[in-house]
């Protein structure tokens, strides 16, 4: 457990949680995650902003004495789901006059997933303020980020924001202070890919929500402290934005060899016109990785072999982790060999269907790619440095 001074009479109260491998038993994390809660000591009140993962509960609770908490009269929670609100029913119990604070979704949630009775529940509507005495929380609901029921916890006085999941990453520390760093900045950009990437344009609202407010710290609920915000939210403004950059995403699965060879020339092909591509092995890889480079890929042209008359399933989880994720890409097509027939490409090109996506004509071959099909892999990546050089990302 980590009890740390923010600022005067503000405390950040987390655990490192090293040893988580997977998060929502989808997304592999690089070195486990972070969980995040603070307490807001005013002159007449006490707040605790959103709670701790369950499995750490016990160790949570008992931190209250350890640091000399001796009473909660309030608990906020920014969001339902349990990495944030699993201690509330502990922290009830242990601080019996405590009102949970919470929007009306919110409270919805906490009601059905933790049994939180409603007499317990204070329900606030957007811009409403509390006092603590000499501090004042404001509460601005920001549904999108990443449920309905999410809302950010404004510190008045101190000009400090806690936006719960919204700019978080799963990374540890010990210091809770960001320290900028190519491995932070890969750990924000995949959870940005995972979690936030379907609500861009309702990220861009709040990044500029926050640049407005002008906020000295942003506290999110995983990952450090922003002392320094700026570095977030501008990262978060170029994730977020409309418009992809000049690279091209190459997932493939490819069981004898065929699909990565055309996939492996087409890559040649692209780096002769200047074009950045991105490989990603469909069965091997880690789809974190292929969510990161989803941020920021133009154009994603996915390889893929024929199974029982129909794209391999590794084929079918990318073409569907694309169509949820909502990536900014404007071009997609396919490349695919088959050995006895069936179709390929069908059903996967629905599945992109509510992207929009500009579909260059797909190469199916039979087998190995003979010269005639090398020669359409050369008309592809013409077709793609045209469509590159039209969005003036050449």
């Amino acid at each position: 457990m980590i009890y740390k001074k923010i600022k005067d009479n503000i405390f950040y109260a987390g655990m490192n949680d090293k040893d988580r491998l997977i998060f929502d038993e989808l997304i592999p994390l690089d070195k486990g995650t972070s969980y995040n809660s603070y307490i807001v000591l005013g002159s007449e009140k006490t707040a605790v902003i959103d709670t701790m993962y369950p499995k750490f509960t016990n160790e949570y609770i008992k931190s209250f004495d350890e640091n000399g908490i001796k009473k909660v009269d309030y608990i906020i929670a920014n969001h339902g789901e349990q990495d944030h609100s699993g201690s509330i029913p502990a922290l009830l119990e242990k601080f019996p006059q405590a009102i949970v604070v919470t929007n009306a979704v919110c409270a919805g949630n906490l009601k059905e997933m933790l049994f939180i009775p409603p007499e317990k529940i204070k329900i606030i509507k957007n811009d409403e303020e509390l006092s603590l005495g000499d501090k004042t929380l404001q509460f601005k609901i920001s549904p999108g980020v990443h449920w309905p029921d999410t809302m950010f916890t404004y510190l008045k006085e101190d000009n400090i924001i806690c936006t719960c999941d919204f700019l978080g990453a799963h990374f540890i520390f010990n210091d809770v202070f960001a320290v900028p760093s190519a491995e932070l900045e890969r750990s924000a950009k995949k959870y940005f890919a995972e979690i936030m990437m379907p609500f861009s344009f309702v990220c861009r609202k709040y990044v500029k929500q926050l640049k407005d407010l002008n906020v000295s710290m942003v506290l999110p609920s995983h990952g450090p402290i922003y002392n320094k915000p700026d570095y977030i939210l501008n990262l978060y403004e170029d994730w977020a934005g409309e418009k992809g950059k000049n690279i091209v995403l190459l997932p493939y699965v490819s069981m004898y060899h065929s699909t990565k060879e055309m996939i492996d020339y087409l890559a040649k092909k692209l780096e002769d016109k200047g074009i950045p591509s991105i490989k990603y092995d469909m069965v091997d890889g880690n789809l974190g990785d292929l969510a990161i480079a989803l941020v920021d890929g133009t154009t994603i042209v996915l390889g893929t072999s024929m199974v029982l008359a129909g794209p391999h399933p590794a084929a079918f989880n990318t073409v569907y982790l694309a169509s949820v994720l909502k990536p900014k890409a404007k071009v997609a097509s396919f490349i695919g060999s088959y050995g006895w027939g069936g179709n390929l490409f069908g059903k996967m090109t629905e599945m992109l269907a509510p992207l929009k996506l500009d579909i260059i004509e797909p190469i199916l071959v039979k087998g190995k790619a003979k010269q005639e099909d090398y020669k359409k892999l050369d008309r592809m990546a013409d077709e793609i440095y045209e469509k590159h050089r039209a969005l003036e990302l050449i």
